[in-house]
């Protein structure tokens, strides 16, 4: 078995908690995922299955988007809903105060990520750090918020808000910034990642779905090409002489394209891998086939 299949992760779960279950289900262990998400987060998880897991980091698009949702009124120690309460004020603006703050977060910044994190510092992940009460000095990190959008209110004091982001960027950092910027106290009590990469929520499937699926025998029919991953670059389709160099790893002089980077296809349109074109010479970069 070899795809890509889109999961919709359940609240609750950890990434790794969606893997295990999927390693049962799908009776393999040769999976890797894109983009963890933290348990309280609903959405798109990628899980790259069997041969596609080589594709992980070779993803072009690194880009994420995700709906979440502010509530003004209270911080946390975690950024989010699930933490500890620390300081709560009287909330002073609406709906059109934060409306009007959004433009101001759009664009290239800097970023501290939060204690409560994966980020390793010396070795040793920052949450583990806050779960005993340490609190350590974190270095800003580049991040873009491609756009910023205001989808309504859902509840008294609480913004939903539509966000599409570079890769590392912390959402509840970014809602708790917004709430200090409108000089409120705010944390985050939703989140959902509507997209990462080229993926979607529309391609996604519950556990449930893959588990009936499974149970069905149209498991494969949930499974992306690995390809989708590449679908940005050029297309190169080559002959069956060709094909053998890449099997075999071996370069091709005088290829008549341009320098490049190109997912190949060979001549029956069987995806095969990626290649590089440089100065005239095809060279192999990795391959989603066995070698024949």
């Amino acid at each position: 078995m070899q795809g890509i299949l889109i999961v919709d992760k359940p609240t609750d779960w950890t990434s790794f908690d969606v893997i295990a279950k999927l390693r049962g289900i799908l009776g393999t262990r040769k999976l890797g995922h894109s983009g963890t998400l933290d348990p309280m987060a609903t959405g798109v998880l990628p899980v790259f299955c069997g041969g596609a897991s080589k594709a992980v980091d070779l993803q072009l698009d690194h880009t994420k988007a995700y709906r979440a949702t502010l509530r003004l009124g209270a911080r946390t120690d975690t950024g989010d809903s699930t933490g500890t309460v620390l300081e709560t004020a009287p909330v002073t603006v609406g709906e059109a105060e934060v409306k009007a703050i959004l433009p101001r977060f759009a664009g290239a910044q800097m970023q501290t990520p939060p204690m409560y994190s994966a980020v390793k510092i010396n070795g040793q992940p920052l949450y583990k750090m806050a779960r005993q009460g340490i609190e350590v000095e974190r270095k800003a990190r580049p991040i873009e918020i491609l756009s910023i959008e205001y989808n309504g209110s859902p509840a008294a004091n609480e913004y939903t808000l539509t966000v599409r982001c570079s890769k590392g960027t912390y959402i509840r950092v970014l809602l708790e910034d917004i709430a200090a910027a409108l000089g409120q106290k705010g944390t985050m009590c939703a989140l959902r990642r509507v997209a990462a990469g080229v993926y979607t929520e529309t391609d996604a499937h519950t556990l449930e779905e893959i588990q009936a699926a499974k149970d069905a025998g149209t498991l494969e029919q949930l499974l992306l090409p690995v390809e989708s991953v590449f679908a940005s670059l050029p297309l190169l389709t080559v002959d069956s002489r060709v094909e053998q160099h890449l099997y075999n790893g071996c370069p091709t002089s005088r290829y008549p394209a341009a320098d490049g980077r190109y997912r190949v296809r060979n001549a029956d349109g069987a995806f095969l891998g990626l290649a590089n074109v440089v100065q005239g010479v095809l060279k192999v970069e990795k391959l989603f086939v066995e070698r024949k």
